[in-house]
């Protein structure tokens, strides 16, 4: 579905990526795991179209993305969610809603997706007239996914959805993750939480300095001893 070949990226002078490959299937959650710098948001916004490739392709269902713009990339049908949430703190959470859903031109389908957004995060609809910069950080972080999901994307790109987040809503935030996937919306989780990521998703890439350094089956990722000792704190 989405198909990422020697993808390379520079920042001026840096290169912040150095000829990845990265393959989504449909209906699979993704993760990528990473220290921090090691290219894993610059990955995603390359995606998005937020950061130009200076090399490679960027290919999903075939069609090249990385000649496109961003706001193309969001109409075909793939949504980021970014790290650091994004909400627009002075408007509502019902207009940072409809803000998602700048490229849907089908009123029935924005509606219908704001009440499978409502029911997914209930809290959300409780607070719909209420600024979004007065919300705590776990409802911010529920709004800036249900505002990727008002663009009814086919894939959700989520940065690091459970950081800065308390343990109790880190677990129904990744339940909700689990439901979206399930309702057919193919997702790739960049996330600090590894065990989490890799307890949710079906395949993991590992990142470092701007390369991929092992792929694999999620669960054969838990279990392999560098990764225990790299990202999840030794053992089990």
């Amino acid at each position: 579905m989405l198909e990422i070949r020697n993808l390379h990226v520079n920042y001026g002078n840096v290169e912040a990526l150095h000829g990845i490959n990265l393959s989504v299937q449909k209906g699979e959650i993704v993760t990528i795991l990473g220290a921090n710098g090691a290219g894993k948001s610059t990955t995603l916004n390359a995606i998005c179209g937020l950061v130009k490739a200076t090399k490679g392709e960027i290919l999903f269902n075939g069609e090249p993305l990385h000649t496109q713009r961003a706001h193309t990339i969001v109409s075909k049908g793939i949504a980021q969610s970014p790290e650091g949430r994004r909400v627009f703190s002075t408007l509502t959470v019902a207009e940072n809603m409809m803000l998602g859903a700048f490229t849907i031109k089908d009123k029935a389908l924005i509606s219908k997706n704001e009440d499978w957004i409502y029911d997914l995060f209930p809290r959300l609809a409780e607070r719909r007239d209420q600024l979004a910069g007065t919300l705590s950080g776990g409802e911010q972080q529920m709004l800036a996914i249900g505002r990727a999901l008002m663009a009814n994307p086919r894939i959700l790109l989520l940065d690091e959805p459970s950081l800065g987040l308390a343990p109790i809503l880190v677990k129904s935030i990744f339940d909700t993750v689990r439901t979206i996937n399930s309702h057919g919306v193919t997702v790739v989780l960049v996330e600090q939480n590894a065990r989490a990521a890799l307890k949710l998703a079906n395949r993991g890439y590992v990142m470092e300095v701007g390369n991929i350094v092992l792929e694999d089956k999620a669960a054969s990722l838990l279990n392999n001893p560098d990764i225990q000792k790299a990202y999840l704190g030794g053992g089990h």
